[in-house]
């Protein structure tokens, strides 16, 4: 039965995701990273990337803007806060299984 703890979960688990993306390792080789300096590192990929995207270029750039200001705001200011979250559900369930 889905109920509102497993809602919980999946929106734990999702954010928890979001937040050890690592911008070395993935977000700079498709191009999402934060740094300007990825530019040189991820063109190949990002060529790939850019030809499926071609139909919609503006609305989809603010877009991809806003993802990635989305995931460079969850891995600054959710960090603790998950911390914290992940141990209580921790706790919970060795407690109360």
């Amino acid at each position: 039965m889905f109920g509102l703890g497993k809602l919980v979960y999946v929106i734990v688990l999702t954010i928890n995701g979001i937040a050890v993306l690592s911008e070395d390792r993935f977000l700079n080789r498709i191009g999402w990273g934060s740094s300007a300096s990825s530019n040189a590192a991820g063109n190949n990929m990002k060529d790939q990337f850019n030809q499926f995207n071609s139909g919609i270029e503006s609305s989809d750039s603010s877009i991809k803007t806003k993802l990635i200001n989305l995931i460079s705001a969850v891995r600054t200011l959710m960090r603790i806060p998950l911390i914290v979250v992940n141990i209580a559900i921790i706790l919970y369930e060795i407690i109360l299984g």
